[in-house]
């Protein structure tokens, strides 16, 4: 492993594989099923354990998204993220925010005083697939959306 001095395990060997084969940002359960259907006798703890220690060392990333769930990213190298407030799938935005976060940490701390600001955005938006499915924003009874999106937008209107 090569971002610290972590043993490569067979366990880690594994959800390490897992998690290059997709791009969906897994939970750990998620990741727990992919991984038993190679190594049967493996058991969520140990994938949680696991995934807590590789994120800890900075081999995989930690995505704490909403919804109380945590999700797992291969690519550690700095991008942001947009969830569907429908099925909560996530995504990588791919695109380069470094340059435009850099000038507006720095206004900020011009017209604050604050030094070493650091900020986290959130996107939020209505996946493709939903999308095809009929989803959208106030569109039937049946169909809401996670309460955390619909209370910032209540908030923002008022």
């Amino acid at each position: 492993m090569c971002k610290t001095n972590t043993r490569l395990t067979k366990q880690r060997k594994l959800i390490l594989e897992e998690l290059e084969r997709v791009k969906d940002h897994p939970t750990a359960y998620e990741v727990y099923e992919r991984v038993r259907g190679r190594l049967p006798q493996i058991s969520l703890g140990t994938v949680y354990r696991n995934l807590d220690i590789l994120s800890a060392n900075g081999i995989i990333k930690r995505l704490d998204i909403g919804q109380g769930q945590r999700r797992f990213d291969i690519t550690t190298d700095d991008h942001k993220h947009i969830r569907c407030i429908f099925c909560n799938r996530i995504d990588d935005i791919p695109l380069n925010t470094y340059h435009q976060l850099t000038t507006i940490i720095g206004i900020v701390g011009d017209v604050t005083g604050y030094r070493g600001i650091g900020c986290s955005m959130d996107f939020h938006g209505i996946c493709p697939e939903c999308q095809k499915q009929g989803n959208r924003i106030h569109s039937s009874p049946e169909q809401k959306p996670d309460s955390g999106y619909m209370n910032n937008a209540k908030n923002k209107e008022e």
